[in-house]
Formats: structure tokens, C-alpha cells, sequence
């Protein structure tokens, strides 16, 4: 579902700040990570963020999200979808879609963005006001949008990155778990000036 608004950094961390406040004392930092597109913008990458989306260890985590949420309108209340491989809930919050899901796809590899271990490993903590969010590696993101074939997503990303400190084995490690071609592989870190 699109948000009824857009997204820009400043109004990010807005939003994000009214999430955090509401889960205070509700879920632990080790809960959840902030994946997606708005997980890119909050690092500083120049990509467009439609929604904010929460990736949660365990059902019971989008479930103590949805309760920590209650005052906000809730668009789709906790519940398996995605044939029961992923347990989903979206709220409104300030004119923005905030949404918490599992992902629950059985992986042997620890570098994708939201499956396996490789979340709960590679994740960088961004300052949002008071407090810190737990942001995925934005070489897992990369690897995602490569694998999705989206140049409006991962061209920007890759000019991004160049500038960043890239952990070029963690990236390489990511894009084999998608399957991505080697040809490709080698193509995306020689862009990135790492291979």
C-alpha cells in the first residue's frame, strides 16, 4: 500500500521517533531492524522511501508492535499472509505506513536483508533523536535491489556506496546468496571501486 504521504529524511525520523516513543519498554533493540528503502534514507542514501518497514525476530514481536501501536489507526492487524511465510501488520502513523513483519523463509546463508541470520548480524545503529535503530548493512539492501532488478533503487545505492566504508566480502557473500551472475557480482564491485 502507498503512504498517504511521502517520505524525506527529516519526516523519517519524525515518524520513526513516534514508533520508538510507543515502544518503549515494549520490544528490545535485538527485536527488530529497520530494513527497505526507508533503512537506506535513514543512513543518508539519496533513494525515495514510500513507507517504513520494521523486520521482527519472532510473531510475537509484530504482535507486541501492533499492541504498542494501538493508538494509531491500524490498516492490516497481525496476521499470516504470503501463503504463512510471513506474519504482517501495517499502521498509519502520521500520515505514513508503518509496517512490522516476519519473515519466515528457511536460509542456510547469513547474508540477506531479511531472512535468515544475516539481519541480526550486519546491522549498523543510526541515532534517530534520543535513541539509536538498528539499520540492516546497506550491503544486504544493495544485494536486495540487484536481485529485484531495480536500477531506480540500486544505481543511486552503488553511487552511494563508493563514498561509504563498503565491506566489499559481505557484499560479494550477499549477491552470491541471491545468485546473482558472477559476471554481475564483479560488475557491481568494480562500480564500487572494491574489486
Amino acid at each position: 500500500m502507498q503512504s498517504r504521504s511521502t517520505l524525506d529524511r527529516q519526516r523519517l525520523c519524525r515518524v520513526l521517533e513516534v514508533v520508538l516513543d510507543a515502544l518503549d519498554g515494549v520490544l528490545d533493540e535485538s527485536d527488530y531492524r529497520l530494513v527497505g528503502t526507508s533503512a537506506a534514507m535513514l543512513v543518508g542514501a539519496p533513494l525515495h522511501a514510500g513507507d517504513i518497514d520494521f523486520l521482527m525476530r519472532e510473531r510475537c514481536a509484530v504482535d507486541r508492535f501492533g499492541s504498542a501501536l494501538s493508538a494509531f489507526v491500524c490498516e492490516v492487524p497481525p496476521q499470516l499472509i504470503s501463503g504463512g511465510m510471513q506474519y504482517f501488520a501495517r499502521y498509519e502513523i502520521c500520515g505514513i505506513s508503518v509496517e512490522a513483519s516476519t519473515i519466515e523463509v528457511a536460509t542456510s546463508s547469513d547474508c540477506l536483508e531479511v531472512s535468515g541470520t544475516g539481519p541480526w548480524v550486519y546491522f549498523t545503529r543510526v541515532p534517530v533523536g534520543m535513541r539509536m535503530v538498528p539499520v540492516v548493512r546497506m550491503e544486504l539492501r544493495l544485494a536486495t535491489e540487484l536481485a529485484r532488478d531495480r536500477p531506480d533503487r540500486f544505481e543511486p545505492l552503488i553511487a552511494w556506496m563508493k563514498e561509504q566504508a563498503t565491506d566489499a566480502d559481505l557484499l560479494q557473500r550477499a549477491m552470491m546468496a541471491w545468485g546473482l551472475p558472477e559476471e554481475r557480482q564483479q560488475c557491481v564491485l568494480a562500480a564500487l571501486q572494491l574489486g
